[in-house]
C-alpha cells in the first residue's frame, strides 16, 4: 500500500472563515478591482468596497429576512455576478450555501430543496422562480423565494431594501460568531446513479482549498491576473476557482452564454481560464474542423504535431534547432491566431472534472496555453492534487495540495484525507460509514502513484469492466482517447461478461455538417440516416485504431455502434459536470449493445 502526505506551508485557525477577505479587502485595498460585471454589454469594475458594500447590505437584508446561522439558502442560478455576492452575503451570516443547477429538473429541485431543508431560494428568472412556486405546496421548511432577475423585484433590491433598518454591526457579530469548522455549503453531488448526496464542506474545507491552491499555483492566482469563470457556480471547481481569486485579488468575470464565449473572451481577456476537458477538446476539435474545411487540414495536422512534439520535448533536454524553427512558423501561421481567440492575454488554464489526455495537454502547452491538470471531487472541496508551476507532467493530474495524504489501496483504489476532504454527507450516516474508513475517503477511482509523487487516475473502480474472459478493463482509457477526435462526440466502452470490448460512439453536430460537406454527402442527412454510411464508418473506424493503440490487445475494441443520437443533459445521458451516466445509456441502447454481440 502506497502513501504519500505534504504538509501544509499555511495556517487555518480557529476563527478563520471564508467570507472574512471580503472586509479584509474593503479595509486594505478598497479601490482594487476585484469584480467585473457585464452592464449593458460592457465590463464595468467593481473595486473591494463596492463588493463589499453590496455584500454587507445582502447580508443585512438576509438577516431581515430571519435567516440564522447554521440555516441553508439554494441559490437555483446559471454563472453569473449576482451568484457570487450572494455566495458570500450567505456565508457572512452563518448560513450555508445549497447551490441548484439551473438545468436541474423540478425532481431534482424538489430533493435539493427538501433534504437541505432550505428555507429562502435565490432563483435566476421567473421561469426558475414559477418552477419553485409549482414545489412550494411540498416544501415547508421553505419560507420564501427571490428571483434575481425577473420582470419583478430584483433580489438584490429587496434583500438591500429589507435590511436597511438592520445595524451593520450585526453581520459583524455574525462574522465574530464564526469558527473555521462550521459548515460553508451543501453541494449536491450529481452523480451518474441514484438520488444525490448532501455533501458538507466546511469553511476550514474551502480554506484549504484556498490556501492550498494559492501555494501550488502562486503566478497564477495573485492580483493583476484575470479570470473568466464560465463554468456553473454549482460545480465545486469553479466556485472553489472563484473563491480562491477572490481572496487572491485576481480581477473575476462570470458569464453563462457559452455560445458566445469566444467573442466575450476577446473582449475579457483573460490571463487564465478554468475549464473542464470536453470544452478544451471542443476548441481543438472545431479548430481542426474549420482548417479542414477551409482546405488547410494537412497544415493544420503539421502544425497541431509540432506544437506536440514541441511540448515533449520541454521534458527532456528541450527542442533542437529544427523543432523551434518549425515552432516559430507555426506560432505565426496558426498558435497566434488560437491564443488570440482566448483574447491574447490568456497563458495558462486549470482543468479538472475529467482526465483531458496527454496529447491535448501537449497541444495546448505547445501553443503557449499550459493547462494545469488537477483531481477532485466535490468531497474534497474541488482539487486535491495538482499539477504545479515547476511541478508539471503531462498525463497525470500531479502532487498532493499541501495539507492533504493520499494512500493507494492494494486493489488499486485511491484514498485521501487531510484539509479539504469533508467530514461526510448530510443526514446520512450510512453513506458517511461506506465512504469514510479510518479517516480516509474512499474515492471510487483508481490511481497510481509515480516515483516522483505525480498521481495518475486510472479509472472508475465501478466502471471496471469484467469481459467473459475475466480480463479487467478501465473504460476512461480508451473513450477519452475516442473523444479526442474531431467527428466524435461521445463514447462508451461496453462489454461487461461479453467476449470481447464494444462501443457506442456518438456525433459531434457541428463537425457533422462540415464532414457531410467534404465527403459529398446529402446536406439534409442526418446521423441516423448515415449510421451505415461506409465513409463515415471508415472515418471512426480509424478513431477506434488509434484508441486502441493506447490499451493491451485483450482491452481493444473489437465492434462499434455509431448511435444516430448524441448524448445531453436534456435527454438524460449525461450529468451537468458532462460525465456519461451509464447505467441510463446501457439501458436507453440495450438494443444498440445486443447488437455489437449478435453473431453475424
Amino acid at each position: 500500500m502506497r502513501e504519500l502526505s505534504v504538509p501544509a506551508s499555511f495556517s487555518v485557525g480557529e476563527h478563520d472563515n471564508v467570507a472574512a477577505a471580503v472586509f479584509e479587502h474593503e479595509r486594505k485595498d478598497p479601490d482594487c478591482v476585484i469584480y467585473q460585471r457585464l452592464v449593458d454589454g460592457v465590463w464595468t469594475d467593481v473595486t473591494c468596497a463596492a463588493a463589499a458594500a453590496q455584500i454587507r447590505s445582502a447580508a443585512q437584508g438576509l438577516i431581515a429576512r430571519g435567516v440564522a446561522p447554521g440555516d441553508r439558502v439554494a441559490i437555483f442560478s446559471p454563472t453569473r455576478y449576482e451568484w457570487a455576492i450572494l455566495d458570500l452575503a450567505i456565508l457572512s451570516v452563518g448560513a450555508l450555501t445549497v447551490p441548484i443547477y439551473e438545468t436541474s429538473s423540478a425532481e431534482q429541485v424538489r430533493w435539493v430543496l427538501t433534504d437541505s431543508g432550505a428555507v429562502l431560494l435565490f432563483a435566476e428568472s421567473d421561469v426558475h422562480t414559477a418552477l419553485a412556486a409549482e414545489l412550494a405546496d411540498d416544501l415547508p421548511d421553505l419560507r420564501e423565494v427571490l428571483t434575481i432577475d425577473g420582470s419583478g423585484p430584483k433580489a438584490l433590491d429587496t434583500l438591500t431594501e429589507a435590511g436597511a433598518g438592520v445595524d451593520p454591526a450585526e453581520v459583524t457579530a455574525r462574522m465574530a460568531a464564526l469558527r473555521s469548522d462550521d459548515p460553508a455549503t451543501l453541494i449536491y453531488t450529481s452523480g451518474t446513479t441514484g438520488r444525490p448526496k448532501g455533501c458538507q464542506l466546511t469553511h476550514s474545507n474551502l480554506l484549504h482549498e484556498i490556501r492550498g491552491a494559492k501555494a501550488a499555483v502562486p503566478t497564477l492566482l495573485n492580483k493583476g491576473q484575470r479570470l473568466l469563470v464560465f463554468l456553473p457556480l454549482a460545480h465545486v471547481l469553479a466556485r472553489a476557482i472563484a473563491l480562491a481569486a477572490f481572496h487572491t485579488k485576481v480581477t473575476v468575470g462570470f458569464t453563462s452564454d457559452i455560445k458566445n464565449l469566444v467573442p466575450m473572451l476577446s473582449v475579457f481577456k483573460p490571463t487564465i481560464v478554468v475549464s473542464v476537458p470536453r470544452v478544451f477538446e471542443k476548441v481543438y476539435n472545431t479548430a481542426e474542423q474549420n482548417a479542414a474545411n477551409d482546405g488547410k487540414g494537412k497544415i493544420f495536422a503539421i502544425a497541431a504535431q509540432t506544437a506536440i512534439e514541441w511540448s515533449q520535448a520541454q521534458e527532456g533536454k528541450g527542442p533542437g534547432l529544427l523543432l523551434r524553427l518549425r515552432h516559430a512558423l507555426f506560432d505565426r501561421l496558426v498558435y497566434g491566431k488560437l491564443r488570440a481567440a482566448l483574447g491574447g492575454d490568456c497563458h495558462a488554464s486549470i482543468s479538472g472534472g475529467a482526465p483531458l489526455g496527454a496529447r491535448l495537454c501537449h497541444f495546448y502547452r505547445g501553443v503557449g496555453l499550459t493547462i494545469y491538470e488537477g483531481y477532485g471531487l466535490t468531497e474534497t472541496s474541488a482539487a486535491i492534487t495538482v499539477n504545479q508551476i515547476g511541478a508539471l507532467k503531462v498525463g497525470t493530474v500531479g502532487k498532493l495540495i499541501p495539507g492533504n495524504s493520499l494512500r493507494i489501496a492494494e486493489d488499486g483504489e485511491l484514498m485521501v484525507r487531510g484539509g479539504v476532504v469533508f467530514s461526510g454527507y448530510w443526514h446520512n450516516e450510512q453513506a458517511t460509514a461506506d465512504a469514510i474508513s479510518d479517516g480516509w475517503f474512499h474515492t471510487g477511482d483508481l490511481g497510481a502513484v509515480d516515483d516522483d509523487g505525480f498521481l495518475k487516475i486510472v479509472g472508475r473502480k465501478k466502471e471496471i469492466i469484467v469481459t467473459a474472459g475475466g480480463k479487467n478493463v478501465a473504460p476512461a482509457v480508451l473513450e477519452d482517447q475516442l473523444r479526442a477526435h474531431p467527428l466524435i462526440s461521445q463514447a462508451m466502452a461496453v462489454g461487461d461478461g461479453q467476449p470481447f470490448i464494444g462501443a457506442l460512439i456518438t456525433i459531434d453536430p457541428e463537425a457533422f455538417e462540415g464532414w457531410k460537406q467534404r465527403n459529398g454527402k446529402d446536406s439534409g442527412a442526418s446521423v441516423g440516416d448515415l449510421t451505415g454510411d461506409p465513409d463515415l464508418r471508415s472515418e471512426v473506424d480509424v478513431a477506434v485504431k488509434q484508441a486502441n493503440t493506447a490499451v493491451s490487445h485483450a482491452e481493444q475494441i473489437r465492434k462499434f455502434r455509431i448511435l444516430p443520437v448524441d448524448f445531453t443533459e436534456d435527454t438524460g445521458e449525461l450529468t451537468p459536470t458532462l460525465k456519461v451516466k451509464r447505467n441510463v445509456v446501457a439501458e436507453k441502447f440495450a438494443g444498440e449493445i445486443e447488437a455489437i454481440y449478435k453473431k453475424d
